[in-house]
């Protein structure tokens, strides 16, 4: 059995997904500030929902017939959104992570446009929703930063 073209973009939008997992819950145990009540909170939400998000495509992969990528090398090797080894100050974070939802939108076009091409209503259907819901965190971070 031929692996399905959509695999590829899945395990991108995995890996860009679960970076910026980690990126988030950096942010959230290393940010300062004034905002640091606000932003605590907004970071954990975010990579809280980003858990759940990675297992989803992780199965959709796993639901192909693939193996899904599992590791931080294979990660690394795999996405556009980059770790952030450093503590960058409350809004260069915001900054950081606002691009990287952008980012993450992208990964997900690329699932939507393999997915139609395949006919796979599923993979279109997650990836569709994967860019819903970073529009709109890199709408309330931007909100931040007004």
């Amino acid at each position: 059995m031929a692996q399905s073209p959509v695999v590829e973009p899945l395990s991108r939008l995995l890996a860009d997904s679960y970076t910026l997992y980690l990126k988030t819950h950096n942010y959230h145990w290393n940010v300062t500030g004034p905002m640091f009540t606000t932003l605590h909170t907004l970071f954990e939400v975010e990579y809280t929902e980003l858990a759940l998000a990675v297992d989803e495509i992780a199965e959709r992969i796993r639901t192909l017939g693939a193996p899904a990528p599992g590791s931080y090398s294979q990660f690394e090797e795999l996405a556009s959104v980059k770790e952030d080894r450093n503590v960058p100050a409350a809004t260069d974070m915001i900054r950081n992570l606002v691009a990287d939802q952008g980012t993450v939108v992208a990964a997900a076009r690329k699932v939507v446009e393999a997915a139609e091409s395949a006919k796979d209503a599923a993979s279109a259907d997650l990836a569709t929703r994967r860019i819903d819901i970073h529009e709109k965190n890199a709408w309330m971070l931007r909100s931040h930063l007004e």
